[in-house]
């Protein structure tokens, strides 16, 4: 018998801006605060984000330009479901 292994929400969102580029994962589902959500990037991995305010700041990212960091959730135990909004 397999096990119902329960998949996590998750968005992946790119920065822009002269600095941008750098992609954000957003964990909606899993609550920060008032209109904060936990966030995973490579450096600085977990924290706490103001979902509207990343939201504003990004644009959708790519499987390309995500697949790397979604490789690394995966690899820390996430069992992903990729969602382009909330």
């Amino acid at each position: 018998m397999e096990k119902n292994i329960e998949k996590t929400r998750i968005i992946f969102r790119k920065w822009k801006g002269k600095n941008g580029g750098d992609v954000i994962a957003l964990f909606p589902k899993i609550d920060q605060g008032p209109g904060c959500c936990l966030s995973y990037m490579h450096v600085g991995q977990h924290g706490g984000a103001d979902y509207s305010l990343v939201i504003n700041l990004t644009i959708p990212a790519k499987k390309e330009e995500y697949e790397n960091l979604e490789k690394e959730l995966s690899e820390i135990g996430y069992n992903l479901n990729v969602k382009h909004k909330r």
